[in-house]
């Protein structure tokens, strides 16, 4: 079978679920806009597609849909990666799907994850918006492990990007990593200076802390941040950085929202990754004795959805996406079926009563192992 024909057969199988279901997840968000959608409202459990959603405010407010895309998994750190066409037309799939956010960095691959992004995405220039990361250090090509946002480092990521991305400017640029060297202030004033040159229209910062948030905010306003978040990971609810998003209007996008593929159930104790393209083998959450523990959480949000004809994946999505209407997830996939079940995610609603007999499940479940080893635990929460 063809890959064509492998595609249009799973477009037909949509559309097909699409008129079963309701076609919302086909709906677009400037359709949507048109039509006076307005953000979400948490308060009924629901999240209509139909209506897009903003991460931060004012002249710094970035329109998305209500799910984005992971594109880092195409390429890097995910074990078997399709080929370059079949990526294409995978990323190509989820425009048509409404799909407006996508989410690359300098780092995956590392180079190689942009230009993919670059090349399937720069044909629908002003219609989504590709956002990429800058501060780990690339060296000829390599990750050396070390972080550099120095401004004149963020000056030449930047120019690079542009270039890889086949863009003008950078709808979102965060700063991948906190840089210890460098004063925060120093790295949202070089920001604020590429704004003014055109060559970036937003910026976001990945696992810091409300203080660290705080001070950059005051230099120039952040649009989104990003950090990991999920059924089995929730110290953004406890840490503060959720309560300073909500008080200065920033928005949030939780990476990583199925627990890597975890919470999909289609990972468990047998599972063997790629060692030389998977980071899940470093991390202490995804050995063998840690996932057959977990495997308890998966357990319960099946039997969550399977009375309400759910996956566990749409459960997942579902209850991060009721959290809060500046909260818009960015799951990757390599499979069409699972952008589909991704996607129709949106067509389901739960009552807060319900989403809160979830969370008080799996939170009298202990989670076992960390989610990384103490060297990358190192870079996060500065």
């Amino acid at each position: 079978m063809s890959m064509y024909k492998h595609y249009s057969d799973g477009r037909r199988r949509f559309l097909k679920m699409s008129a079963l279901f309701g076609t919302s997840a086909l709906i677009s968000p400037a359709i949507a806009r048109a039509e006076g959608g307005g953000a979400d409202s948490p308060e009924n459990g629901g999240f209509a597609a139909s209506r897009s959603r903003t991460l931060g405010k004012g002249s710094c407010a970035l329109e998305a849909s209500p799910l984005g895309f992971g594109v880092m998994g195409m390429t890097y750190n995910r074990s078997q990666s399709p080929s370059r066409e079949q990526c294409i037309r995978l990323l190509h799939e989820a425009v048509e799907r409404g799909v407006t956010l996508f989410d690359t960095a300098i780092i995956y691959g590392p180079l190689s994850n942009e230009l993919l992004a670059g090349e399937a995405l720069s044909p629908f220039r002003g219609k989504i918006s590709v956002t990429t990361k800058f501060g780990h250090e690339v060296i000829n090509g390599k990750g050396t492990g070390r972080q550099d946002s120095r401004p004149e480092t963020i000056r030449r990521y930047c120019d690079e990007s542009l270039r890889r991305l086949k863009v003008d400017a950078i709808e979102l640029f965060y700063q991948h990593r906190f840089d210890p060297r460098i004063p925060v202030e120093d790295v949202a004033g070089t920001i604020s200076e590429l704004v003014k040159e055109g060559k970036v229209r937003r910026w976001g910062m990945c696992e810091v802390t409300p203080g660290t948030i705080r001070r950059a905010h005051a230099v120039h306003p952040l649009t989104a941040i990003q950090s990991e978040y999920h059924l089995m990971h929730r110290d953004v609810e406890n840490n503060g950085v959720l309560d300073v998003c909500r008080e200065l209007g920033i928005g949030f996008v939780p990476y990583s929202p199925l627990n890597r593929g975890f919470l999909g159930g289609c990972i468990n104790e047998y599972t063997q990754f790629d060692p030389n393209n998977d980071n899940r083998q470093t991390l202490p959450r995804f050995t063998p004795e840690a996932m057959r523990a977990n495997m308890r959480i998966v357990n319960i949000l099946q039997q969550f959805g399977r009375t309400r004809g759910m996956t566990s994946s749409q459960v997942a999505l579902g209850w991060l996406l009721q959290k809060a209407p500046y909260i818009v997830p960015i799951p990757g996939t390599t499979k069409l079926s699972h952008l589909e079940e991704n996607l129709h995610t949106l067509d389901f609603t739960c009552s807060p009563q319900e989403w809160a007999e979830l969370e008080n499940a799996v939170a009298a479940t202990p989670v076992t192992g960390a989610r990384y080893n103490a060297e990358q635990q190192r870079q996060v929460g500065h």
